[in-house]
């Protein structure tokens, strides 16, 4: 009886039938404007080709327009109504000029951190991709810092909870998902010790992605311990497209010296104490040095973002680091969708435009637009070596058939795809000609390229990168090679089921 009465009033299901709530109040008022529906329907048809007219009008992925006017034309009564509802970003005036503000203490905080036009010197292409993210994504680049790549959460843990043991002065975690079981107890109690210790602990978590991992209100518990904290968007039981942005960022920061980014986040099946798909393959990078700096403005930035103050970031960075040689070039990024800069489309795009010997990605969802599709089919027409791994025991059954649909032109076009047999791979690295590479947050979709909050480090001339490539062959390896005969076996049934949730991609 306790069981069921937990999940009855579990908050996902309070949620849901408030959202079951509202269509139904709908539905009750189409009826009661039944008498007079010839004015209703005209109205709605109204809101149709306004909202028509402003997706032409909008700044936006020509994809996302085409998917939304599918939606809207066919459906004039309710298309309209349903995009006022949750299509879109979402963002409102308010919002971006109170990002603005914080984007501009964040430029003045890392103003004198530039570096760009020294890598220039070295190497042109590595050069511009490093200038545009300090122009357009206030994201310096640095050489004074080692880096440490993990190729699974299980491996990763023991340094997590290794750095948080040494912290001194602050520790700050940014996470999409935080789920109660081993890996976040562990992670728990050195939080709770340092912060009776006197270290300034603090949490950041989305409400989203933790609505079935955690209770309504696990800020506050958080408060008790000592842990100051903060909830990303906390969920709001309407219809709204403001659910559209989620944090998907994961930072972990300890006293301005270490970072550490990826795709892990705190629960059991990302260390693989728990079975969800099989296998969980991720992976992580760890920063020590001057590049953590940048990571830690990152998440003061976002701490700002959720509780609505001016924090004087100067106050937390760190002493000068002993110098370290040997470590090439870092530059950890952030993007938000908040602004017009599409900083992680374009740093793709861009590593897969300069691409001379090789391109290797792991993904764990395959959703691209045009552009990318192009680039990456044009690289591998030019005789470059291109090879993508995504997951062959899906999270998502729908979303994995569209990546899944996505295989075939990058197939005809020379590009190797592999599937992860032994589970689910969540890692999302890339790895350009052995010399350039990136490691962080960004999932190749929609939603991570165009609607979320992400981040990531990319990396020109580290150590590091070596062990990244290893990792992705080594993992091919346990992967099954993609045939374009396999993809041409579906009936016809199935490659139209595939076509249509092709065309409503970014709405996914």
């Amino acid at each position: 009886m306790k069981k069921l009465k937990t999940v009855l009033f579990h908050r996902s299901v309070l949620v849901g039938l408030s959202l079951l709530a509202q269509v139904a109040i709908l539905a009750v008022v189409i009826l009661f404007f039944s008498e007079h529906m010839a004015v209703f329907y005209w109205n709605c048809i109204l809101v149709s080709v306004l909202a028509t007219l402003w997706i032409l009008t909008r700044d936006m992925e020509s994809a996302y327009k085409i998917a939304w006017l599918i939606l809207i034309l066919p459906l004039p009564v309710f298309g309209g109504l349903f995009y006022l509802l949750v299509g879109g970003s979402g963002v409102t005036r308010y919002a971006r000029q109170k990002l603005e503000g914080i984007d501009q203490r964040s430029r003045d905080t890392l103003s004198d951190d530039l570096q760009a036009e020294q890598l220039m010197e070295l190497n042109q292409d590595a050069g511009g991709q490093a200038r545009y993210m300090e122009k357009y994504a206030f994201c310096p680049v640095y050489t004074n810092t080692e880096t440490e790549y993990f190729p699974l959460g299980d491996l990763a843990q023991a340094r997590i909870l290794e750095e948080l043991e040494k912290a001194e002065h602050y520790i700050f975690l940014e996470f999409f998902i935080i789920h109660e079981g081993e890996f976040w107890s562990s992670i728990l109690e050195v939080l709770k010790r340092k912060a009776a210790e006197g270290v300034d602990v603090r949490l950041l978590y989305d409400d989203f992605g933790c609505m079935y991992t955690l209770p309504g209100h696990y800020d506050k518990r958080m408060e008790e311990l000592g842990i100051k904290c903060r909830v990303f968007g906390r969920l709001v039981p309407v219809v709204s497209i403001r659910q559209n942005n989620r944090d998907h960022r994961k930072l972990l920061i300890v006293d301005g010296k270490v970072g550490m980014t990826g795709g892990i986040n705190l629960a059991d099946e990302y260390i693989n104490r728990k079975e969800r798909f099989g296998h969980w393959k991720d992976s992580a990078i760890f920063l020590r040095g001057e590049g953590a700096w940048s990571m830690t403005v990152m998440f003061l930035s976002m701490w700002d973002h959720c509780s609505d103050w001016h924090e004087d970031y100067d106050l937390f960075r760190p002493a000068l680091t002993e110098k370290r040689t040997g470590g090439g070039w870092v530059q950890p990024y952030t993007d938000s969708p908040l602004d017009r800069e599409k900083v992680s489309w374009t740093v793709y795009l861009n590593m897969f435009s300069r691409a001379r010997k090789s391109i290797y990605v792991t993904t764990p969802y395959l959703i691209i637009d045009e552009s990318i599709n192009a680039a990456l089919c044009n690289a591998a027409k030019a005789g470059v070596d291109v090879r993508i791994i995504t997951p062959h025991i899906p999270d998502k059954p729908m979303v994995f058939q569209v990546t899944r649909a996505h295989y075939p032109p990058l197939l005809e076009a020379g590009v190797r795809i592999y599937e992860y047999t032994p589970g689910f791979i969540h890692a999302k690295n890339c790895v350009v000609d052995g010399i350039y590479a990136t490691v962080g947050t960004v999932n190749l979709d929609y939603r991570s390229l165009f609607l979320h909050f992400e981040d990531g480090v990319w990396m020109y001339d580290t150590p590091c990168i070596q062990e990244i490539q290893r990792d992705f062959l080594e993992t091919m390896e346990k992967s099954e090679e993609v045939t374009l005969r396999r993809t041409r076996r579906l009936s016809i049934f199935g490659r139209l089921y595939r076509a249509v949730l092709r065309v409503f991609a970014p709405l996914m």
